[in-house]
């Protein structure tokens, strides 16, 4: 899967980028024609919850997206991934139906 991370205002270290691409491409397990994908890390500066991260999906017909707010990015990626991998399965189900 091809897979753009962008960060606003910040530049993300490799560690962070490393995670995200790991944690994003084990989506293809769940559903095996997923085109591409964007990343986008925000820091915003109000609350204790300060990380933002949305990730859009594009699959043939139409396109996922997850957004989630948290306290470190890694722990809104994992949110984020477990709210699309849901998505993907349904998407899945009802491809099976048909």
């Amino acid at each position: 899967m091809k897979l753009q991370v962008h960060s606003l205002k910040f530049d993300a270290g490799k560690k962070l980028l490393g995670f995200i691409d790991k944690k994003v491409c084990k989506l293809d397990m769940y559903y095996d024609r997923v085109v591409d994908g964007e990343v986008y890390l925000k820091i915003n500066n109000k609350g204790t919850k300060n990380k933002t991260v949305e990730i859009k999906l594009n699959i043939p017909g139409s396109q996922l997206f997850a957004k989630e707010q948290s306290n470190s990015f890694e722990e809104a990626i994992n949110t984020a991934v477990d709210a699309l991998r849901r998505q993907l399965t349904k998407r899945k189900e009802k491809l099976k139906v048909h």
